[in-house]
């Protein structure tokens, strides 16, 4: 079955024919959903700004197996799974280092500075080479034969792009106004399409855009101030996700919304023209004993399931079809990590943890896996974690689904376990959550782990700490191997794209930083 080629077809526009690239629609897996008790949870749809009493999408909604065939790290941690969060494979060698090769100083804004923060994972892609001509890339980056390019959100209100391996600006930054806290998206079919999404309003409008890449033009704005919404806040730290197969986005807002649009995605190839007419349908719900609506964590997606947490910690499992949920947990604590999917046999298990915040000054953070159909707990884990204002304790990585070495564990870090200041880093087996192996970080941890592999699948973890150090640890048994540090606080998730970092930090910079290896 062939679910990635790009393939030409002519097809007519205004009476004229001209050529886009499409993706050939062949994978077309619908998951059914069981009946569930959703006594918790109540809720309203919206489409053309009205409430419907029924939805159901004309055609089928199912995720491809493969996210994307393009090279890099499109969204963030890669793709709908929410588990790739690392491009290629690094060198065989006896031992490795760290190596900081180039630094990039964004701007500041008054308040939150630059550089980048929680979420701040960059993407990070290889453009087809016909694209990459119709963009207003600078020209020596339109013929550089190994080009890779950084597309990075700053907590400074702009996205800048830059070279892999060098650094250098590859075009002008396009000024969005308000800081980006969470992560940017690029379209996975390889269109000049970017998606992102604003974390404070600031000096511009609340919402989620969208950027053709082409020119730099926004072609569409998401208001974050909705009024359909039950809160009045509209930040978009989640990333949205896109279906390369049927032209739909998927995005959690902090209004309390889930959004499907459909895109209806224009690509004049032949004229370099991109556009977006965005069909937009919302659910709006409420959980019994869930007081603090916002979905801050990036929705992740299974075939036609879609999951997201809330600010209150509730979980809910949505037909994608319908727009219905088909599980819905109570609540427990904020949850912005984002719901990392495995799926065994045809069959979705969730990951999944908690902050210390809604409970009070100290408590505990939870971990659990979850059957990702019917909302059963599978195993549950606890963490001692302290609250502190602003700066919260637990869970706000995103965890790692271990792969090839080691593909039996799942790896998450607790922000302030047991101290303020410190943290862990923990291996749990996926099938029991007994613990493999831990280490108990001296400094605490927002940022999301990063598992990368050499050619022969051996697993190594890139973690970064609050006082700016990133270190590279062995990932079967945790053992740190090396240790640089960046000089202030890394909150943002790191992509990697083959041996090469890329990060921001709190202190106003970006990094690439190459994973070298070495024989003894």
């Amino acid at each position: 079955m062939d679910v990635s080629i790009i393939e030409r077809k002519q097809v007519a526009n205004d009476a004229s024919d001209v050529e886009f690239l499409k993706i050939s629609p062949s994978f077309q897996r619908l998951v059914e959903v069981e009946e569930n008790d959703l006594s918790l949870v109540s809720g309203d749809l919206f489409e053309n700004d009205e409430i419907v009493d029924r939805y159901l999408a004309d055609e089928k909604q199912s995720f491809p197996e493969v996210y994307t065939e393009m090279e890099g790290v499109l969204t963030f941690r890669g793709n709908h799974l929410r588990d790739g969060p690392s491009f290629g494979a690094i060198p065989i060698a006896d031992n490795y280092q760290l190596n900081s090769q180039w630094s990039f100083s964004t701007g500041f804004s008054q308040r939150w500075g630059g550089g980048a923060g929680w979420t701040g994972q960059p993407s990070i892609i290889k453009w087809d080479q016909q694209v990459r001509g119709m963009m207003n890339l600078k020209d020596e980056f339109k013929v550089k034969d190994d080009f890779v390019e950084v597309i990075y959100g700053s907590l400074d209100g702009r996205v800048y792009f830059l070279d892999l391996n060098s650094g250098e600006k590859t075009r002008e930054p396009i000024y969005i106004g308000n800081p980006v806290k969470g992560s940017v998206s690029i379209d996975p079919r390889g269109y000049p399409l970017l998606y992102v999404g604003d974390g404070v309003p600031q000096n511009a409008k609340f919402g989620h855009r969208i950027f053709s890449l082409i020119d730099q033009s926004k072609l569409y704005f998401l208001n974050g101030n909705d009024p359909f919404a039950y809160r009045n806040w509209g930040a978009f730290d989640s990333s949205p996700l896109i279906n390369r197969l049927t032209d739909t986005l998927v995005v959690g807002g902090e209004n309390g919304l889930f959004y499907k649009l459909k895109l209806n995605t224009e690509f004049n190839v032949e004229e370099a023209k991109i556009n977006v007419t965005p069909k937009p349908i919302k659910y709006r719900y409420q959980v019994q004993g869930n007081f603090y609506q916002g979905i801050e964590n990036s929705v992740a997606a299974y075939a036609n399931l879609a999951y997201f947490a809330d600010n209150g910690g509730s979980i809910q499992g949505i037909d994608l079809m319908t727009m219905e949920p088909f599980f819905a947990l109570p609540p427990l604590d904020d949850t912005d990590s984002t719901i990392v999917i495995e799926v065994v046999d045809e069959h979705p298990y969730l990951y999944t943890g908690t902050e210390v915040d809604n409970i009070g000054r100290d408590g505990n953070a939870h971990i659990r896996k979850i059957d990702g159909l019917t909302g059963e707990i599978i195993w549950h884990k606890e963490y001692t974690a302290f609250y502190y204002p602003g700066v919260v304790g637990g869970v706000l990585a995103t965890p790692v689904l271990g792969k090839k070495s080691i593909d039996d564990l799942v790896i998450f870090t607790v922000a302030r376990y047991k101290q303020r200041y410190a943290g862990l880093m923990v291996a749990l087996n996926k099938q029991t959550g007994e613990e493999v192996w831990r280490w108990e970080m001296p400094h605490y941890a927002w940022s999301s782990p990063v598992d990368v592999y050499d050619e022969d699948g051996k697993a190594f973890l890139v973690q970064g700490d609050s006082i700016g150090n990133l270190h590279l640890l062995e990932a079967r048994s945790g053992t740190i191997i090396d240790t640089v540090n960046l000089g202030a606080n890394i909150e943002a998730t790191p992509a990697v794209y083959e041996n090469m970092i890329i990060v921001g930090t709190r202190g106003g910079k970006f990094y690439g930083v190459e994973i070298q290896g070495f024989d003894d």
